[in-house]
């Protein structure tokens, strides 16, 4: 047997498959791509988004597949335009909206300034960002991680920072993820034990006229004062409103269900669609998931900061704990302070104190959106 033609003919079997044109940036993120699918199936971490998201940049790092998202014609291209025109990012805000009760915050309205509190980590996160050299427009999409908010994340990002569209959207569904890991030191940290062993009352319930109004009056008011925010903050409350009118209970499940289901997996798929190796192996991108974590640290703390505040001047009756879920990690950061809460007492119960700053902090964060397209998009 020819040695040489046998080796020929294997080179050009080879120069046949994906193999010979894989790079070094593709194999990478390829390992990093079963990463999150390793981390969403078995540890669980946010795998309605982490699973599609780690097959998307499978798919995106697999060579002459033509199915990426760089050009028309590939799937993951058509896939890509929902998020770049803002049609997926809406869609999630609507089922969000029909999954959501805002009856903890009606009933206990001042727990809407610790969803507020948490924001500041966005604006501190914008101002270390600039420092670091980068644009102002860059800057506000990367701070806006802070809230833990992926759909948000991505609405921002697509407007001001497209080409960080990839490494935004992994940070912040990461952070969402990892909020059981990262808040419960912060808490611990900042509170006293006699803290977190407070009773917070059971809430008051809540009219069906004032659930109806609710929903209403925030979008009026919200989008006169911060119009940018509208498509957020409108189809969240539209969602609520199938929700609480009692009336439309098919759209009501529909958003609940089918919608927002179908639409997650859209996004994960082309959010990591937009992860090639030659666009997310870059110094930036770390520099990214470093900034973001530090906005998600700062706006916790700020939360159970201002949680101490209302503590000290109720005289006792709010636990500083809740201010944690001021993050809009819906309703995860409600059940970690739940579980804190609950390790020091087991009879002390959270879970709806803490969903009042946790709605709070959705509707927070698609303001501080609102706010930095208004300032700087």
């Amino acid at each position: 047997m020819n040695t040489e033609a046998l080796a020929g003919d294997l080179s050009r079997l080879v120069g046949m498959t994906g193999f010979s044109l894989l790079t070094w940036q593709a194999s990478v993120m390829i390992l990093i791509a079963c990463v999150l699918i390793y981390l969403a199936i078995h540890h669980k971490f946010e795998p309605l988004l982490l699973l599609p998201i780690g097959f998307g940049a499978l798919l995106a790092n697999l060579p002459a597949t033509g199915i990426t998202d760089a050009a028309p014609g590939g799937i993951l291209y058509y896939l890509y335009q929902g998020v770049s025109l803002d049609l997926f990012p809406v869609l999630i805000f609507l089922g969000l909206g029909a999954m959501t009760d805002f009856g903890p915050l009606l009933s206990n309205p001042v727990t809407f300034l610790l969803g507020a509190a948490a924001q500041f980590g966005v604006f501190g996160t914008l101002i270390g960002a600039v420092a670091l050299g980068f644009p102002i427009k860059q800057a506000g999409s990367i701070a806006i991680i802070g809230g833990a908010d992926g759909p948000t994340a991505i609405y921002l990002a697509s407007k001001m920072a497209p080409e960080l569209l990839g490494p935004i959207a992994v940070a912040a569904y990461s952070y969402m993820s990892l909020v059981p890991l990262i808040q419960p030191p912060i808490m611990r940290l900042l509170t006293t034990r006699r803290e977190r062993l407070i009773r917070m009352p059971q809430l008051k319930p809540v009219s069906r006229l004032a659930r109806i109004v609710f929903p209403i009056l925030v979008t009026i008011v919200t989008i006169l004062v911060v119009p940018p925010s509208g498509p957020l903050i409108g189809f969240l409350m539209l969602g609520n409103l199938l929700r609480e009118s009692e009336v439309v209970a098919r759209l009501s499940k529909t958003a609940q269900h089918e919608i927002i289901n179908i639409t997650t997996l859209f996004v994960g798929l082309a959010v990591g669609g937009s992860m090639s190796g030659e666009a997310f192996l870059q110094m930036q991108t770390l520099q990214i998931i470093g900034l973001g974590l530090l906005a998600f640290i700062f706006g916790t703390a700020m939360g159970v900061l201002l949680g101490k505040a209302l503590c000290w001047l109720s005289g006792g009756k709010i636990n500083p704990l809740i201010g944690a879920a001021g993050v809009s990690a819906v309703p995860m950061a409600a059940r970690v302070v739940q579980r804190v809460g609950q390790a020091e007492d087991p009879g002390n119960f959270l879970l709806m104190n803490a969903m009042g700053p946790n709605v709070a902090g959705v509707i927070g964060t698609a303001l501080a959106a609102g706010v930095l397209l208004s300032l700087v998009g």
